[in-house]
């Protein structure tokens, strides 16, 4: 007798369509998400901005925020494989009910809600909290080095910008001077058409002068100019500043390492820990130690962490409208200013002051620190504190969150280019962290 197997016939026809509940088992994390999204969230900003009542309806906007957020879930951050995965994933179809908007219509929907979609991250954070998840009693910061939508290829030094207008100048000067003298030769040759018709090699060359121009211009606007001011802007460009001075070329103007990127100016040189160097930006993050929340991120162009402690804590703060009571951070992130704000804070810090140096004068690895400063006070803590030191922590807490943001959930470069698009991008790949740490717990 033949084996019997379980009928398998493509031609079948479902005379009563399935629910959108029925594709994906019901723990699934789309139904987490899309109930989430629709129950939970206050999209008034979104649907704020459809305020035309003419025209083709367009997809529901509650829908596609619980799309871009599943997608960011599952490692999906590309409009064209999103719309694929509408098409093809029934666990998306359970969050769209079948709906299957094109890759324009997702990226143009991102792109126009993106500060609404990056203020979803205070909402989830407060979910978070209420579900207790928060507690603020350990808190870690940490930085890491994301590329930007451009190659650190397409930078180029204020010197190699000084050698190459003046090469790419003389080159097309110089074919359009032979085109003109050559007229009449070439009204034989090229029969009804002009003639001096820019060749594709000297558009393109024109084109590439045009924007080193650009670039030097700049790059010469900002020598003028004393550093900004402004924590939120994109800051110095690469090479501007030297052990945290402006620096300058002997004329007054930018110095010849000073780069410009011409895909995304607002990124900037970011060295990595391999020595390499790209060109991206520093997202930086405050995760709280019960479960890995992330309570406060922010996104900024100097690769110096330091910077961000305040911003960090200042944001925790207006979340939850409380302080930790620990934070711990690597040699980065402490210097006196920031020490100094976590004593008026009164946070009990846990900021490692420097990396050890082994010498002959101190083989134990110690630093002298100025007497009476707030490093010094640091380094002692630490060191009687030993193996029981808060600090220990810090690694156990902040850097797994990042493994799984870079590493399970791959992204490791930004799509979307421009300082405030991309702080929009980092936020939402936040809160969707968070969102998944909410859904496990509630599993």
């Amino acid at each position: 007798m033949s084996k019997t197997f379980r009928p398998w016939d493509v031609e079948q026809r479902w005379l009563l369509p399935p629910s959108v509940h029925e594709l994906v088992p019901p723990g699934h994390v789309a139904h987490f998400v899309r109930d989430t999204v629709r129950e939970q969230l206050d999209l008034s900003a979104i649907f704020a901005a459809y305020d035309e009542k003419r025209g083709y309806p367009p997809y529901h906007p509650t829908m596609m925020v619980a799309l871009l957020l599943y997608s960011y879930s599952r490692g999906l951050y590309s409009s064209r494989r999103i719309a694929q995965a509408c098409e093809e994933r029934v666990d998306f179809m359970a969050v769209t009910a079948m709906n299957q908007p094109d890759f324009r219509t997702i990226a143009k929907f991102r792109r126009r809600h993106l500060k609404a979609l990056s203020n979803l991250f205070v909402q989830v954070l407060k979910l978070c909290r209420a579900a207790g998840l928060v507690q603020l009693g350990h808190v870690a910061l940490d930085g890491t080095k994301v590329a930007a939508n451009a190659s650190v290829h397409k930078a180029m030094s204020y010197g190699r910008m000084r050698d190459a207008e003046k090469r790419l100048a003389a080159e097309v000067s110089a074919w359009l001077n032979r085109a003109e003298t050559t007229d009449a030769e070439e009204d034989r040759a090229h029969g009804d058409r002009r003639g001096d018709e820019m060749p594709d090699w000297v558009a393109n060359k024109a084109e590439r002068l045009e924007r080193i121009r650009a670039a030097k211009a700049a790059l010469e606007a900002e020598a003028k100019q004393p550093p900004p001011d402004d924590e939120d802007g994109p800051g110095p460009s690469s090479g501007m500043m030297k052990s945290g001075k402006p620096e300058r070329g002997a004329d007054g103007g930018p110095p010849d390492r000073a780069q410009r990127n011409f895909t995304d100016p607002d990124s900037r040189i970011q060295p990595l820990r391999s020595k390499a160097v790209i060109a991206g930006y520093n997202a930086q993050i405050a995760v709280d130690g019960a479960h890995q929340i992330i309570v406060a991120q922010r996104l900024q162009t100097s690769p110096a962490d330091a910077r961000a402690l305040p911003g960090l804590l200042a944001d925790v703060r207006a979340a939850l409208r409380a302080n930790p009571k620990e934070v711990s951070a690597d040699a980065g992130y402490c210097d006196e200013q920031n020490l100094r704000q976590l004593a008026r804070r009164r946070i009990e810090g846990y900021l490692a002051p420097g990396r050890a140096r082994h010498s002959q004068k101190h083989p134990s690895g110690s630093r002298k620190w100025p007497k009476g400063s707030r490093k010094a006070a640091m380094a002692l803590k630490l060191k009687l504190a030993g193996r029981r030191s808060r600090y220990r922590l810090r690694k156990q807490i902040v850097e797994p969150v990042f493994g799984q943001i870079k590493q399970a959930r791959g992204f490791r470069q930004f799509l979307l280019r421009g300082l405030d698009k991309v702080r929009g991008e980092w936020a939402m790949i936040c809160t969707v962290h968070n969102l998944l740490k909410l859904a496990n717990a509630r599993g």
